[in-house]
Parts: C-alpha cells; sequence; structure tokens
C-alpha cells in the first residue's frame, strides 16, 4: 500500500480499495448528501424525472432553507415548497425549517451532522467547509445530487494534493480568513483547480475551529476540489459532545506525495481585503486607506460563527455605524444567534445602529437582506465578490474578516480596526 494524504486514505476508504492514486476514477459511497433551497428543487425534479420511489437512506439527506428565506417572494416560496414536500413524503430525517435552521455550512458541523473521516457531496460548491472537520467533502450539480440520493454513491477522480504550511505567529486581528485570502491572493483562484488544498503547519495547528471552517470554506475560492485539515486535538474536543454518528481520524502519510507545496511565514501578516471583482485580488488593509463604503456585512457561512460575532462586537462596543452606511449582521444559525443574545452581543450591534437579521444566506448572493444599488460599495466578510454578486452589476464588493467590516462600518471607509479603537 503506497503513502497516501488524507483525502486520498478518506477516498479509498469510501470505494473499497487498499489505496487510490491521483487521476483514477472511483465510485465512493457517500455519507451524507445535502442541498438547499435553490439547488433542491433541481436534484427533486431529476430525482422524479428517473422514476426513483425512494432516497436510497432518508437519513442521510439534510435540507435546509438558507438562501432566500424567510422567503423573499412568490418565487423564492415556491422553491422552499418543493423542497418541504419532498421532505414530508419521503421522511427525510434532516429537514431544518426556518426557526430552526441557518446557513447550512454553519448548520452542519455545529449539530454534528457531518463527522470526521466522512466523504459527503453537497449541491452548493462551499461544501468544502467539513474539511475543516478532516472530511472529504465537495460541491457538485444538481443532477449528480439527484442520481446520489438515488444509489447512495458518486463518482470522483481522485484530486492531486497540495500542501499548504503555515509558520510564525499570528498577529492581533488575523485569524482564518486572512489566511485564506493570503493564500487566494497568492496563487490566484484557479491556483488550486481540481486539488486538495491541505492546510497545515504550527499556525494551523493552534487555529479554533471556527477558523478552521472559514479557511476550508473558500478552497472553492481558489479552484479547489477540497480543503482539508488533519483532526488532532482540536477536531476532537469540537466533535466529543456533537458527533451523531462515530468519527474516523484519517492523517496524511508523511511521506505522501503532494503536486505542490507552499510554505508562508505569517508573523508579519495584517488584515487581508480582497478588492473588486475577485477573491484573488488581494491586499493589507493598510494599502487601500481612501475606500469609502455603503455597506457592510458581517455573516455567511464563511464568517458567521460566533467567534466572528464577538469579534465584531469588539470593535463595535460603544460606537456608532457611520451615517448613511448601513451595517448588517447575520449570525449563521440560530444556535449562534441565541449565544450572541446571551452573551449581550446583539444589544451591542443594535446600539451601535446595525440590522441584526436572521439566519440567512440572503445578501451574500445578491439574494435579499442587503442588496446593493448600481454605484454602491460594501465591505463583506463573505467569500466572492464577481461582478454583480451582491446586487447591481455596477456595485463593487470588498471582502474581509470581521474585525476590518465592523471598523469599516464605524469609519465608514475600509480600515484597520485599530483605526477605531
Amino acid at each position: 500500500m503506497g503513502s497516501m494524504t488524507i483525502t486520498e486514505k478518506i477516498l479509498a476508504a469510501h470505494c473499497g480499495k487498499q489505496s487510490v492514486e491521483p487521476g483514477e476514477l472511483i465510485q465512493a459511497r457517500l455519507d451524507l448528501l445535502l442541498a438547499n433551497d435553490i439547488t433542491a428543487p433541481m436534484a427533486i425534479a431529476e430525482f422524479e424525472k428517473a422514476g426513483a420511489k425512494r432516497v436510497f437512506d432518508a437519513q442521510r439527506l439534510v435540507l435546509v432553507p438558507d438562501h432566500f428565506t424567510p422567503n423573499k417572494d412568490i418565487e423564492s416560496a415556491e422553491q422552499c415548497a418543493v423542497m418541504r414536500r419532498f421532505a414530508q413524503k419521503h421522511k427525510i430525517g434532516h429537514y431544518f425549517e426556518v426557526g430552526e435552521a441557518g446557513i447550512e455550512h454553519a448548520l452542519l458541523p455545529e449539530q454534528g451532522l457531518v463527522v470526521p473521516g466522512d466523504a459527503m457531496i453537497g449541491a452548493d460548491s462551499h461544501t468544502c467547509t467539513y474539511g475543516a472537520l478532516g472530511a472529504f467533502a465537495t460541491g457538485v450539480g444538481s443532477t449528480d445530487l439527484a442520481a446520489a440520493m438515488i444509489s447512495g454513491e458518486t463518482w470522483f477522480k481522485v484530486p492531486e494534493s497540495m500542501k499548504f504550511i503555515y509558520k510564525g505567529r499570528l498577529g492581533e486581528w488575523i485569524g482564518g480568513k486572512d489566511l485564506i485570502l493570503m493564500t487566494i491572493g497568492d496563487i490566484g483562484v484557479d491556483g488550486a483547480t481540481y486539488r486538495a488544498m491541505e492546510f497545515t503547519g504550527p499556525v494551523i495547528r493552534t487555529l479554533a475551529m471556527d477558523d478552521r471552517l472559514t479557511m476550508c470554506n473558500m478552497a472553492i475560492e481558489a479552484g479547489g476540489k477540497n480543503g482539508i485539515i488533519e483532526p488532532d486535538e482540536i477536531t476532537r474536543e469540537y466533535v466529543r459532545h456533537r458527533a451523531k454518528r462515530l468519527p474516523v481520524y484519517f492523517t496524511s502519510d508523511p511521506d505522501a506525495h503532494y503536486a505542490v507545496v507552499k510554505e508562508y511565514d505569517v508573523s508579519e501578516l495584517e488584515p487581508q481585503v480582497a478588492q473588486p471583482h475577485l477573491p484573488e485580488n488581494v491586499c493589507g488593509v493598510s494599502e487601500i486607506t481612501t475606500v469609502t463604503i455603503d455597506q457592510s456585512v458581517i455573516g455567511s457561512c464563511t464568517n458567521g460563527r460566533i467567534s466572528d460575532l464577538q469579534i465584531a462586537a469588539r470593535v463595535l462596543e460603544g460606537k456608532r455605524v457611520a451615517h448613511f452606511v448601513r451595517c448588517i449582521v447575520i449570525p449563521g444559525t440560530w444556535e449562534i444567534y441565541r449565544e450572541a443574545l446571551h452573551d449581550g452581543l446583539i444589544e451591542i450591534f443594535l446600539d451601535a445602529g446595525c440590522v441584526v437579521s436572521p439566519p440567512t444566506c440572503g445578501p451574500c448572493l445578491g439574494g435579499h437582506m442587503g442588496v446593493l444599488a448600481k454605484g454602491e460599495r460594501a465591505i463583506a466578510t463573505t467569500n466572492r465578490n464577481f461582478v454583480g454578486r451582491m446586487g447591481h452589476p455596477e456595485s463593487e464588493v470588498y471582502l474581509s474578516g470581521p474585525a476590518v467590516a465592523a471598523a469599516s462600518a464605524v469609519a465608514g471607509r475600509i480600515v484597520h480596526p485599530e483605526e477605531v479603537l
């Protein structure tokens, strides 16, 4: 049996082989399938067109209405209705209604539905988030999902792996978002196309789970097939009381082969910002001090977790959002919302003049709860800043972590958090 990376080991385990190698085509059994209110209706239509009578396992499919919810308009209400009726008909064990759901990629790890060692797919490109737990997770199209709903399996080409080693000490205000933005800035939006991005090194081993989830979430922004981090004590602690199934802990062999190995010393890293209109268009926050904003969005599957809200609250406490600026805060799930409420964060946001939204993907994809008008500019903790991503094709989106987004809301322009504290 040859040496393998963690990604190769998980895929081998799920296709019943001793070992696999990059480029090999495999048929893998799946532990979990995921879809949302945009992608599920298409998958359901294909499922029914195929004449399928039942889902391979009603406990292995997760359906989460989170993109245009609470229903934005008639069309989005229809989408949700299709999904809800399907969940009722097939007795889907993990259908989450809006009052218990949240953003899918914040929800699944929190609920212990995806566990280390899993192989899973989701009809959403940011499914790669779950690699933070030491799982193989990747996004697929709705037709691939429909086929997997019937069979419980899908095919993969085993990806090559890239290794990213982070060394040094993280400065204040620097988190997973800054590390991944810096990395995408270095390799480009196609720098990891159809490759596994494995994040490792002393810095990663000290990172909290929230930051790891953020990093793996944006692997797709570099074209990655999946992002992944070897499980360690932080992983075990995170899943200990959550896991709904038995975790399996895989690690990469020391002599495993990588297509590319990159090393970074991040000791001097300052907060990173991606300028329009690509996540690779990255610079340090000190390089863009004159960019005024109309809106700041703190949330999304990238940075809507409790630690993100804590960082934003630290910056916003006792301050006011600048006149003519909108600051929208979106807790990732109802658990996170409840914790933020209990800890007084929601009050800090309201006192600062922020809008606090129910958990939703909302503005990230130009859905609702914060769509941009022509000529408007936003800073956001979301993951994409393509043309028209958050609204009008002539609006602009800058990406950052929660500290910069909160500070910029106060200053009315993009600034380092120290500038408003």
